[in-house]
């Protein structure tokens, strides 16, 4: 079981870049992910990490424009979104907890979230 909480959502323009963080506590070594949810939508795939920060996997919709990473002597994993898009717009949700990653996470796959930061792009 792992605690954790986002920051860094908020509002930006299409073209525009935003980081979200992701401070963990409890366990300092293992994977990471982000997923998004949109209202009346799932909750979608983002991007994942090692426990060491040596591979990562994207969602096919972020992939080139979204860099997840991390800091394991902060505890903290990291998502930089360039290019943001209208559709990027959702809650965004940092996981841990999953034993393996690969290119296609599912939410069943983590055990620990967090509260979700909102991150709204406008036109």
């Amino acid at each position: 079981q792992v605690q954790l909480e986002e920051s860094g959502g908020g509002l930006v323009q299409a073209g525009g870049s935003l980081s979200l963080s992701c401070a963990a506590a409890g366990r300092r070594y293992y994977a990471m992910g982000w997923f998004r949810q949109a209202p009346g939508k799932e909750r979608d795939f983002v991007a994942a990490i090692s426990d060491s920060g040596g591979h990562t996997f994207y969602g096919d919709s972020v992939k080139g424009r979204f860099t997840i990473s991390r800091d394991n002597s902060k505890n903290t994993a990291y998502l930089k979104m360039n290019s943001l898009k209208a559709e990027d717009t959702a809650l965004y949700y940092c996981a841990a907890d999953s034993p393996l990653i690969g290119p296609a996470m599912k939410a069943t796959d983590f055990g620990s979230w967090g509260q979700g930061t909102q991150v709204t792009v406008s036109s």
